[in-house]
């Protein structure tokens, strides 16, 4: 079982790098730093957006305008954050 449970824990820290290179990227396309024609960064730009997006629009629904200000990967983030140090601190040393 621990095995499992560290599986996770890995999981989740995986997905809080997306969520950070997300971010990034989302910066760097909003600037226009970076080309959305390209297709190389085009496809980045869609794996990054469909795999961080079901996790984000819930919490975007529910969060007040901040006048074009998304807090959403921030929330997220410690979320993760929070539950990774659960599962770390409180499951992870019982598990069999």
């Amino acid at each position: 079982m621990k095995p499992i449970v560290f599986v996770l824990i890995q999981i989740i820290s995986l997905y809080r790098y997306i969520l950070i290179v997300a971010a990034i990227f989302s910066w760097l396309i909003a600037f226009n730093v970076v080309n959305t024609r390209n297709q190389f960064v085009a496809a980045v730009a869609e794996f990054l957006y469909r795999i961080t997006e079901p996790v984000l629009a819930p919490i975007r629904r529910r969060l007040p305008s901040f006048g074009g200000l998304d807090i959403s990967p921030i929330i997220v983030f410690f979320l993760l954050l929070l539950i990774e140090l659960y599962l770390e601190g409180y499951v992870l040393p019982y598990v069999p």
